[in-house]
């Protein structure tokens, strides 16, 4: 779902430095029960001093900014580090809501300076009300060369209820389809992110018209206040998220998508952030929260493309505007069992 590399704030939202990392293993989308690590992986090794994972570091921490005790946020928290190039980060993620949630993790791996070097996300699925999961981070996956890394920190997270996440890969749903949104184009204030929608089962699929869509703040609760229009030329033309919605039919294997148009412009009012999305492909399927990050500013109002088969869509779009970079997104990266 990754459409480019993500552009995150300077501040920091937690900084831990602990040395050694533990075994447990990651398992990736779709995967079954997680597998011992492999003989070598980056964090099958007691680091260099022989600490115990929760162990801090006391000596040569570097002085990052922000607040180093900030290391837990929304139920997310960095338990251990070691860095170097064999080096992993640890964290949980603790659920204490009434059912069952997905989280969408967010981590920065930072130089001695406090510098983002790299960005990683997590996902970790399905965690049961009450129970804790625990997870790490290879830091040998770190484009930008894990020798470098001194920190991490964990700067966004979102869940949304297991029974409503957005699916790429992996065993088929039972609806047949798989929808989820993708990270979208930023340009001159105008922002676009297209829902995706792919027939993964043995029939085909029919669709006909816009996609039903309910937007979330931060506390998961409906957003007031903003005018939710079909066709996407309602706020801006040349997006590809316009023109008449005509039924199609999906074969196995196809796909569609239908395009989020909304301009982040501030006046006055209040700025509105609506973090998560609820849609729906037609009337009375299943829901399913995505997260596009919508800072509608005091604009009010969110255009919906129709629905397109994907070749149609991607002959269609024609940018307003080059795009200035993706927008945050916490989707899409290897998953916990």
């Amino acid at each position: 779902m990754r459409l480019a590399s993500l552009s995150l704030p300077a501040a920091l939202a937690g900084v831990l430095l602990l040395t050694a990392c533990g075994t447990e293993q990651a398992a990736r989308p779709g995967a079954g029960p997680a597998d011992p690590p492999p003989s070598g992986s980056p964090c099958d090794e007691r680091s260099p001093g022989g600490q115990s994972p929760g162990v801090p570091r006391t000596a040569g921490a570097p002085s990052l900014p922000g607040d180093p005790a900030g290391t837990e946020r929304d139920g997310v928290r960095i338990t251990g580090f070691g860095g170097g190039s064999r080096g992993c980060a640890l964290f949980e993620v603790t659920h204490r809501g009434d059912e069952p949630f997905t989280y969408f993790v967010t981590f920065d791996f930072l130089s001695e300076t406090g510098t983002v070097l790299d960005n990683t996300e997590e996902t970790v699925t399905a965690v049961e009300p009450g129970r804790t999961v625990a997870g790490r981070i290879p830091l040998s996956e770190s484009a930008s060369g894990a020798r470098n890394v001194s920190g991490v920190r964990i700067s966004g997270v979102r869940s949304v209820p297991a029974d409503e996440a957005p699916s790429t890969n992996g065993p088929c749903p039972a609806s047949g389809v798989r929808v989820y949104a993708d990270d979208g184009d930023a340009a001159m204030g105008l922002r676009v992110v297209s829902l995706h929608l792919e027939n993964c089962g043995p029939r085909p699929y029919a669709l006909h018209g816009y996609p039903d869509v309910r937007l979330l703040d931060e506390d998961h609760e409906p957003v007031d206040g903003v005018r939710i229009l079909q066709d996407g030329s309602s706020v801006a033309s040349g997006t590809g998220a316009d023109g008449p919605a005509l039924p199609l039919v999906l074969e196995p294997g196809e796909g569609a998508r239908a395009g989020l148009v909304w301009r982040n412009t501030v006046r006055a009012g209040t700025p509105v952030d609506a973090p998560y999305a609820r849609v729906r492909a037609r009337p009375g399927t299943d829901w399913v929260t995505v997260v596009p990050e919508l800072d509608l500013g005091t604009t009010g109002r969110l255009g919906v493309g129709p629905w397109k088969k994907k070749e149609e869509a991607r002959d269609s779009v024609t940018p307003a505007d080059p795009p200035a970079g993706a927008r945050p997104s916490f989707s899409g990266p290897p998953a916990l069992s």
